[in-house]
């Protein structure tokens, strides 16, 4: 059977899994530990568990670029969501469908498993890559790394802010949150930047930038920044105001203050 197709059916079991798991505990946040986990999954079924005729050390650098990627993020996650009380966003959703709830969360578990499948296409596409230069190799994977550890900081200062008993009902302004209001979106998103650098001299590479460019719509107008931004404003108030006036709201860059 054909990798892709594989690949699909794996992640579409996974998701009706979450799917079930849901309407037992009301809680549908795991779906994104569900998106984080299946990208990594299906990237490396790709990269190292096919038998590939491709460049092995095009396979390995991806491998462990996506690899460190899923497992920090997934678990990252894992930690907010489990045994934790359903998220605004999610909570929203299901006063809203009511009794229709379940069959929404069937289309939005199968949809986010179907996007986790397209986001780990660069993966299948750099299984085959032929080799050759590697300039644009280790660009996309200093790249990658350099997102994955600014991400990684930007979690952290935030988790070390929020667990002080005496920044209750205050923002976070601290490292990388002084000159971005959410550092940790900016570099998900450059990391997406990483696989199409990397897959260079591959057959149908340049399909691969539309990840980034995916990414940050997904980022700046669905499921990222327009929440945050929302429930920011309901918990902080007038604080948050003066963040959004002087914190650049993606790219970091100095305060206007």
């Amino acid at each position: 059977m054909n990798s892709l197709v594989i690949s699909a059916v794996l992640l579409a079991v996974v998701c009706l899994a979450g799917w079930w798991r849901q309407t037992v505990t009301r809680n549908a946040g795991h779906v994104d530990v569900i998106w984080t986990f299946g990208v990594g999954g299906a990237a490396l079924f790709y990269l190292l568990v096919l038998p590939a005729d491709g460049d092995l050390l095009h396979r390995v650098l991806a491998a462990l670029l996506i690899g460190v990627w899923s497992v920090r993020l997934g678990t990252h996650i894992w930690r907010r969501v489990h045994g934790a009380e359903e998220e605004g966003r999610y909570r929203a959703i299901r006063e809203h469908f009511g009794e229709r709830v379940n069959a929404f969360h069937l289309f939005f578990f199968l949809s986010q498993g179907l996007l986790a499948w397209l986001f780990a296409l660069p993966h299948w596409l750099l299984s085959s890559h032929p080799g050759g230069s590697t300039f644009f190799l280790w660009l996309g994977f200093l790249i990658g790394v350099m997102a994955l550890m600014g991400e990684a900081l930007a979690d952290r200062q935030l988790h070390k802010f929020r667990t002080n008993p005496s920044n209750r009902g205050k923002t976070c302004r601290e490292g990388l949150w002084r000159y971005s209001r959410h550092p940790n979106y900016f570099f998900e998103w450059l990391h997406w930047f990483s696989y199409p650098l990397m897959a260079v001299g591959a057959a149908g590479a340049q399909w691969l930038w539309l990840a980034p460019i995916m990414m940050f719509l997904f980022l700046w107008f669905v499921t990222g920044i327009p929440y945050t931004e929302r429930q920011a404003l309901k918990s902080r108030g007038e604080d948050y105001r003066d963040y959004q006036r002087s914190t650049s709201v993606f790219i970091p860059w100095r305060s206007k203050s």
